[in-house]
């Protein structure tokens, strides 16, 4: 129970960026690295890697969906901390803040962060 002076924790829709070929304890372990104790709604990501294995399991083993975007959808999302690496190599300023935009529908509460290689932002869910 909650005092009347507490929020209930946010649920969050979590975007990430990745590298192809990461397991799922390894993606398991950054969220909860970078989020303990978060109530994650869904995982968000570019659209070809959501077909990855790993992050695959790793939604299911949250049991939470997991949502792909495609680059020129995430191209139209502002984002506050822009990646050179991901705008080098996709040509869009960046994908976990926006994929956690699109996939929830408040403010970005986690900007992006780097955990283990897994790149991890997350807004809030109505």
């Amino acid at each position: 129970m909650t005092s009347p002076d507490s929020a209930p924790p946010a649920r969050l829709a979590v975007g990430l960026g990745m590298r192809p070929g990461l397991p799922a304890d390894r993606i398991l372990a950054a969220l909860a690295a970078a989020l303990p104790d978060a109530h994650i709604a869904c995982l968000a990501t570019l659209d070809r890697r959501a077909e990855e294995p790993g992050l695959c399991r790793a939604a299911a083993a949250l049991r939470v969906p997991l949502h792909g975007f495609p680059a020129d959808q995430l191209a139209t999302v502002r984002v506050p901390n822009p990646s050179e690496r991901v705008a080098a190599a996709l040509g869009i300023p960046g994908v976990a803040e926006a994929a956690a935009l699109l996939a929830g529908n408040g403010a970005l509460i986690v900007p992006r962060r780097v955990v283990s290689g897994v790149v991890i932002a997350a807004a809030a869910v109505g």
